[in-house]
């Protein structure tokens, strides 16, 4: 089992910045890759950002450029650096852990960014 806790959400003014934290616990060793995903009210969940124990990195492309996502193994702990944010932005962001046959999700945490 593996355990993640999201934390740094918030309200924001358009062209502002927020830096989302996942911190994993648990069966850590586990893990081969960590991501952040986001569903807005009415839409499907999507992937926002993607990063594996090797440090390759992939975005979707509405937040290339404005996102940054980064690890820190010593604590554990995935960031979401999210900048120039725009009120298409707004949703629940969710922390994603997944390796072999398992995958786990934090309980989320609200950003939104007002015009």
């Amino acid at each position: 089992q593996v355990q993640l806790v999201e934390s740094g959400g918030g309200l924001v003014q358009a062209g502002g910045s927020l830096r989302l934290s996942c911190a994993a616990s648990g069966n850590i060793f586990s893990i081969s890759a960590m991501g952040w995903y986001r569903q807005a009210p009415g839409k499907q969940r999507e992937l926002v950002a993607h990063i594996t124990n090797g440090g390759s990195t992939n975005y979707a492309d509405s937040v290339k450029g404005r996102f940054t996502i980064s690890r820190d193994n010593a604590k554990n702990t995935v960031y979401l650096q999210m900048n120039s944010l725009k009120p298409e932005d707004t949703a629940v962001y969710y922390c994603n852990s997944h390796g072999g046959l398992y995958a786990y999700w934090g309980q989320g945490t609200q950003v939104t960014v007002s015009s």
